[in-house]
């Protein structure tokens, strides 16, 4: 069976004043994506787990400790940790602990949490479904 981890921002601790996120975006609607993402991956039958994860060295440990629990075949990464540029460097620290805790899961990167499924689906070989 399918196992995906879905990785992304802790919606509360994200500078919605940024002009790189989209305009109108809340934590509300992030919650609201999070929740369809996941019921979108367990309708197609995978096993998945969702981790966001605070945009320090904490978020980092939270996110080695869940690679260290489960073998992933698929990690994908939210928009929200990878679009502001201010945040480069923090993006750099998660690709780089899912490097090393997950070495033989695909990496994808969704473009809002409601794709999250199709993102693991292009790298799992199941994009079909």
């Amino acid at each position: 069976m399918t196992r995906v981890l879905f990785v992304g921002q802790k919606p509360e601790t994200v500078d919605f004043s940024d002009p790189a996120l989209p305009p109108g975006f809340d934590a509300n609607q992030i919650h609201a994506g999070i929740d369809l993402a996941e019921a979108t991956m367990t309708e197609r039958g995978w096993d998945n787990d969702i981790c966001m994860i605070a945009p320090d060295d904490s978020g980092i440990a939270v996110l080695a400790a869940q690679l260290a629990s489960v073998d992933y075949d698929a990690v994908v990464i939210g928009g929200g940790l990878r679009i502001p540029p201010k945040g480069l460097v923090f993006f750099e620290k998660v690709v780089n602990a899912i490097h090393r805790g997950a070495p033989k899961a695909a990496i994808a990167f969704n473009t809002r949490p409601e794709d999250t499924a199709e993102a693991a689906a292009r790298w799992t070989g199941e994009h079909q479904r």
